[in-house]
């Protein structure tokens, strides 16, 4: 049988083909394997090496070494950083991140230091009375001041902070929900509000944003009184209003907080005594509780600036709810 080539139609004969020949290359010389899973787990080793250092040089309990993951040891490392750019060795900060327990223990709350951006620079140890987290805990919500703070407040909260920096010494005071510990909201309802007072401060000339604080003291605003648990009369005061909200009866305690007497206040309207600022908010909570209907559960709350007899403002948690038809 005679085979034809397909492309030139001439006979072939065996193991041949007018098809041009390649040159004959020479095999390739197979790459070693190499597995990249020792050299990764000799960078993860040297990593945990670096932080556990980190970790031991941390000045707080070993107990508390023991605990921490590596996000909380960074954020730890974060915040020691920052401060030691504010406040370098040998020089002594206004706020005393160093007072003592005792001392701590007698602030209506707790310290706050931030940078000029709101990144957390220092947080006193009392924290954790106030909020339930201490401060490794409150580090891991984030680490700037809008981590901790009630994501609606954000806003006005940064407005405050850039007044405040624009004009150095200058005493801003906001009040927000911040974030707290499971334990505490399962006891109390909710995360906690806290009244934030502070100003900032150049702690070198010429002022610079990378060398000005803001000191602030975090106080705690009363909790809701819903679940029955008020320890003293003298925390609250209650106030029974008609539908405009005037005054008809209010509880002696009031002298307390505000300065009045009963007297003074029946027949005065509530919204004389409140913030301009705080007026929209508080009708909000008017119109709630005018259109809930008989004697229910607290038509939610509203944190209100109210005026004091000194004159001077007093911030207060306010629940209010409709009685009768």
């Amino acid at each position: 049988m005679t085979i034809f080539c397909s492309h030139c139609h001439q006979p072939l004969q065996a193991e041949m083909s007018c098809l041009p020949r390649r040159g004959k290359q020479a095999p390739r010389a197979s790459r070693p394997f190499r597995s990249t899973k020792s050299a990764s787990k000799a960078r993860r080793d040297q990593i945990n090496a670096e932080l556990q250092a980190l970790r031991s040089l941390l000045p707080i309990s070993m107990q508390e070494k023991e605990r921490l993951s590596y996000l909380h040891t960074m954020a730890l490392v974060c915040l020691r950083l920052r401060g030691a750019q504010l406040f370098p060795p040998g020089s002594a900060p206004p706020v005393g991140p160093a007072l003592g327990t005792e001392l701590l223990s007698l602030l209506p709350g707790f310290l706050l230091v931030l940078s000029a951006s709101g990144k957390l620079v220092y947080i006193s140890e009392n924290v954790a009375q106030v909020l339930g987290l201490s401060v490794v805990e409150l580090l891991a919500q984030g680490d700037t001041v809008f981590d901790i703070l009630d994501g609606r407040a954000c806003e006005d909260v940064y407005k405050k902070l850039l007044l405040a920096q624009e004009e150095p010494g200058r005493e801003v005071t906001f009040v927000s929900e911040m974030c707290t510990s499971k334990a505490f909201r399962l006891q109390h309802g909710g995360n906690r509000v806290v009244t934030v007072c502070g100003r900032f401060v150049a702690l070198s000339q010429p002022p610079s944003p990378s060398t000005t604080a803001f000191l602030a003291l975090c106080t705690p605003l009363m909790q809701s009184p819903a679940d029955g648990k008020a320890g003293s009369q003298d925390d609250i005061f209650q106030s029974t209003h008609i539908l405009d909200m005037t005054f008809i009866d209010v509880t002696e305690s009031v002298t307390y907080h505000l300065g009045y007497h009963r007297e003074e206040l029946v027949g005065q309207s509530w919204y004389s005594l409140l913030h301009p600022e705080d007026t929209d908010l508080a009708a909000a909570q008017h119109r709630a509780v005018g259109e809930s209907f008989g004697a229910g559960p607290a038509a939610g709350s509203a944190v209100l600036r109210v005026l004091r007899r000194d004159r001077a403002w007093a911030w207060m948690q306010v629940w209010a709810r409709r009685d009768g038809g």
